[in-house]
């Protein structure tokens, strides 16, 4: 999936969860929502692009990103 996309997607979903759970809760809340509704894929590319410089994530979503494990590579 295209990069500019997916940091879209998790700046939107900081957006939300700043607004309903507040500054504090708002990163573990986008972790546990990327977490239960994103494909093992794009996780780990929002992964990988948070580890290399995060370019456009929200700090709220950069701190989210930071939260996730990276996905179980299957064979």
């Amino acid at each position: 999936m295209n990069i500019e996309h997916l940091v879209t997607m998790a700046n939107d979903i900081g957006n939300f969860f700043t607004s309903e759970a507040g500054d504090a809760a708002a990163p573990k809340e986008v972790a546990t929502h990327i977490t239960k509704f994103w494909d093992p894929r794009m996780r780990s590319q929002i992964i990988g692009h948070s580890k290399s410089g995060g370019e456009g994530l929200s700090p709220v979503a950069l701190t989210a990103v930071g939260l996730l494990v990276p996905p179980v590579q299957r064979d």
